[in-house]
């Protein structure tokens, strides 16, 4: 932030002997940081070598004497508290100022004697040359809060937190420091707007208000009182018509009011008077537009709380009354104000309207916490309750996660005296959530079974949505086969409806499941989604076929086609007011970006996404999945368990078919890595069993590598044989690219398991073509690294027979040793620290010594030798040294002494400190040679 010019000017005075004296007048309320402001400016003289002279007013020390030479620069603190003797000597200390003294005085101007004269009258006689300069110190912006929130709580403070801080503070600084204390107490992973909310109002801030207010005559209490009940800077019209509900009672001036008692409302000149009474006193302020608040929004829930229960019902009668007579009715507030007042019936309908409109605007969580708190209410009548949970358990379902909706949804349900057909539709709903947004895939199912029962006779249409979605592939527990019948099943209850929307769903629904199993049909289905349809709850449902469509398409690894179908997906889901259906679309775009090889920042904007929906498992399951691969590709072996495995992760019993699938893969490759082979066929044959039961084969290209390795490692080569054929047999007839490169990936694994690398080149060439072509820079880079490997071992183990299949052993070496550099450049490049460091050790195995270079060690010196960085990078991310021996084919032994040097050369004490190592002076980077057909060397 730049330095003010006063400040500027200030400076100046303190450096100099003979600079013109120089007066800063500082107003700020209570709590905007003036004397934080003072504190500051007392450090300026040591940069200067000028003199500091502090002089809080108020208290009962006499009034020092500044020295009459020299630079000086006198700080005059809490001016409206000085009496009149202390006034007086600061005045004849302005008027004899000499060159070279800068006098900085701070005050609170709403508690001045004389407003807007700090130093009292007559006007001071200031010296002609004195320069007198005004600032006032104003509230914290947006940016400012972040910061305060950023050095309190980290990373945790959400931007919904953070502009909810600045809205309820005003910006005063002191009050958000003391909200933030409040929020720092809590054990909270991501601070919230709601958990602003619940932090209360900061005691300061509590204590100021409402003494001041106390010391308002009646007639000025009567308008704070209306101002906190209406809780919005409102028109003086509106705020002293609400006021006239407010009159002073009891025949005590201090005492309690009493409402609406006749011949006691005060006139509109009293009122006026107490509007200006109580700008005057700082309680409340001028907002633009000629509208009146309390200064700090935050304080009205203080003095709404120690109002009498009648006079707050009365204030809220009244301000409803106001309300109702705006254009456009702001039915959110109105609605507020009837809940206040009492009145039921008029309250759900004002409640009704504004869910109504916020529905409508595409504003779903503000429409659902309506419906929840009225629904949460114990004064709802049973037949209102009736007509409310269905509106709520609608909007709910294209809307983000609720738990409280799901709470009051389930006891509705289990209301026996409501008609079956109305639990049928609430449960419907209620499945929906369960499965989508709160991720309990198991429980929704059962839900939405009983809810497809309970609406087939009576509700058809209904009965449609509950099965199209068990027609759904993706939750765990049931096979293909059995959600390829609940959509023939939703197809005839939505013919029998003759509701378009309905059939807009289950067509929405017979294109995702043709998608997800990679039946070529399902891009002839997608052309005939209702995009354009004038209905928002059928274009919805068309946006959410599109987003299921583009999900499904990353899966299957036509990411082209994934890029346009995200693109025009998120455009229609925004458009047609669907958030749930936009977050799962953003979650598969971080997917389509590990596949294609764009890992710049991605780790990020993982981290970030997971934060934003961390409460919602399904929607952060692809961040999630990401991040942990991530982590497993650079090295990061203890971070990758975490993403993938940890105690927030999806568990087994609720992750989406092709999440588990993904994930189980990527533990298998890590335990496979630890070299703990009994643990990686145990995982590779719980999940190949899960994901032969549901039958969708495609699903299983980031498994079935990793799996038929680890199995045909643990000794039972048949079985692996048996998986091949298996998916082989699944993948007949679909268009699924990533599956039928991890077919041949997955062939040429058990063939250099089995001994036969040689058989397993051509296999890793075909898988790497395909990656080349989706592209998938990484798997590709794998599988070709897998080709070099098989290539070089075979002629290291038998040249003279590979010569009579090859081109000579030579050659075929020489091609190989290249192909291996360029997958650990490209390794290097994406940022795979493992892999990079596994493939250059490879190539050390195979690539002669270069020529002309001396006998012996070179000498690195103080530097890192290209071992000792390799080892650095990899023990900097937690791997134990004989996990990098493992990796970079070394003993134990050695890995610790390269440990131990590279700490030594680096002066840092510790492994993890190495990370300073990492990416620096890697090989070079060169773009991958194509591969060649199968038979190419």
């Amino acid at each position: 932030m730049s330095t003010p010019a006063w400040e500027r000017r200030l400076r100046r005075t303190l450096a100099s002997e003979t600079a013109e004296p120089l007066l800063v007048l500082v107003a700020g309320a209570a709590g905007t940081g003036k004397s934080h402001l003072a504190r500051r400016l007392a450090d300026l003289p040591e940069a200067t070598g000028a003199g500091v002279l502090t002089w809080t007013c108020g208290g009962e020390a006499a009034v020092p004497e500044p020295a009459a030479d020299g630079p000086l620069l006198l700080l005059v603190d809490d001016l409206h508290r000085a009496g009149a003797a202390e006034r007086g000597a600061l005045r004849r200390l302005l008027e004899q100022s000499p060159p070279s003294r800068a006098t900085v005085v701070l005050y609170r101007p709403e508690e001045l004697p004389h407003p807007g004269l700090p130093l009292g009258t007559p006007p001071v006689r200031y010296p002609r040359d004195m320069a007198v300069l005004e600032h006032r110190v104003t509230p914290w912006t947006t940016e400012q809060v972040q910061s305060a929130a950023a050095a309190a709580l980290g990373d945790r403070c959400t931007p919904e937190a953070v502009t909810r801080l600045h809205e309820q503070s005003g910006g005063v600084a002191q009050v958000v420091v003391d909200l933030l204390v409040v929020l720092g107490e809590q054990d909270l992973q991501r601070c919230t707007a709601a958990d602003v909310d619940a932090a209360g109002v900061p005691v300061r801030l509590a204590e100021l208000v409402l003494s001041r207010t106390a010391s308002l005559p009646p007639s000025q209490r009567a308008v704070v009182w209306a101002a906190a009940v209406l809780d919005e800077p409102v028109t003086r019209e509106e705020l002293l018509t609400v006021t006239e509900g407010a009159t002073p009672g009891g025949g005590c001036e201090d005492g309690p009011a009493s409402v609406g008692r006749a011949g006691q409302s005060p006139g509109l000149a009293d009122r006026t008077d107490g509007l200006t009474g109580a700008l005057d006193a700082a309680v409340l302020a001028e907002y633009p537009g000629r509208r009146y608040g309390l200064l700090v929004p935050l304080a009205a829930r203080a003095v709404r709380r120690v109002l009498p229960g009648p006079v707050r019902q009365q204030l809220h009668a009244r301000a409803a009354d106001v309300l109702v007579r705006r254009q456009p009715v702001p039915w959110t507030s109105l609605a507020r104000h009837r809940r206040e007042a009492g009145p039921v019936k008029a309250w759900l309908r004002a409640v009704e309207r504004a869910a109504a409109l916020a529905t409508g605007a595409g504003d779903h969580q503000a429409a659902i916490k309506l419906l929840e708190e009225a629904l949460a209410s114990p004064d709802i009548p049973r037949a209102a309750r009736a007509g409310l949970a269905p509106r709520l358990a609608d909007i709910a379902v294209n809307g983000l996660r609720s738990d409280q909706t799901v709470e009051v949804l389930t006891q509705i349900v289990e209301d026996e005296s409501l008609p079956a057909v109305l639990r049928g539709e609430i449960r419907l709903d209620l499945g929906l959530l369960l499965c989508n947004q709160v991720g309990m895939g198991g429980t929704g199912w059962t839900e939405l079974e009983r809810a497809a029962a309970e609406l087939r006779s009576e509700r058809p249409g209904l009965s449609a949505r509950a099965m199209s979605a068990l027609a759904m592939p993706y939750w765990p527990g049931s096979s293909i086969d059995v959600h390829r019948a609940w959509l023939e099943g939703a197809a005839v209850a939505a013919d029998d409806s003759g509701d378009e929307v309905v059939r807009a769903a289950v067509r929405a629904n017979r294109a995702g499941l043709a998608m997800s199993c990679g039946e070529p049909d399902g891009w002839d289905l997608l052309k005939s989604l209702p995009t354009d349809h004038p209905d928002p709850g059928i274009r919805r449902h068309a946006a959410r076929g599109l987003c299921n469509a583009a999900d499904s398409a990353v899966w299957l690894g036509h990411f082209g086609r994934a890029e346009d179908l995200l693109r025009e997906g998120l455009a229609l889901s925004a458009r047609s007011g669907a958030p749930y259906t936009e977050h799962t679309a953003l979650g598969a775009r971080l997917l389509l970006e590990w596949f294609t090889g764009h890992w710049a920042g991605l780790a990020g904007r993982c981290e970030e996404f997971v934060a934003a929906t961390a409460d919602m498992p399904v929607i952060s399951a692809d961040a999630r999945m990401v991040r942990g691969m991530l982590a497993l590709a650079q090295g990061d072996w203890g971070a990758a368990l975490s993403w993938l495995a940890g105690p927030d992760a999806s568990s087994a019993e609720h992750a989406a078919a092709p999440h588990a699938a993904a994930t189980s893969g990527a533990l298998i490759r890590l335990a496979l890595a630890r070299q703990d082979v009994p643990a990686a066929a145990e995982e590779a044959g719980s999940a190949w069993r899960k994901a032969a039961a549901k039958g969708v084969w495609v699903w299983v290209a980031e498994l079935a590598p990793w799996a038929v390795e680890a199995v045909a490692r643990a000794g039972d080569t048949a079985a692996a044989r048996a998986m091949l054929e298996e998916l082989s047999s699944g993948l007949a007839g679909v268009d699924a690219p990533s599956a039928t490169g991890a077919l041949s990936w997955s062939r040429a694994a058990l063939a250099e398991v089995d001994g036969r690398p040689l058989d397993a080149v051509p296999f890793y060439r075909e898988a790497a073509a395909t990656f080349d072509r989706a592209p998938r820079p990484y798997a590709r880079a794998l599988a070709a690294e897998g080709a070099a490997r098989c290539t070089l071992e075979a002629l290291g183990a038998n040249g003279r027979e590979s010569s009579e299949r090859q081109d000579g052993p030579e050659p075929a070496a020489a091609l190989a040793v290249d192909e291996l550099a360029s997958c650990a450049a490209l390794f290097t490049e994406l940022g795979a620290v493992w892999d990079a460091a596994r493939a250059r050790a490879e190539l050390r195995r195979h690539q002669p010594a270069r020529e002309g270079r001396p006998p012996g060690r070179p000498a690195y010196g103080g530097q890192l030798s290209p071992r000792e960085r390799e080892v650095a990078e990899l023990a900097s991310a937690g791997l134990t040294n004989r996990e990098i021996a493992g990796i970079l084919h070394l003993s134990p032994r050695t890995v610790e002494q390269h440990v131990a040097r590279a700490m030594r050369k680096q002066g840092t004490p510790s492994r993890q400190e190495l990370a300073e190592c990492r990416g620096a002076e890697g090989p070079e980077r060169t773009r991958i040679a194509p591969v060649g057909g199968p038979g190419d060397a």
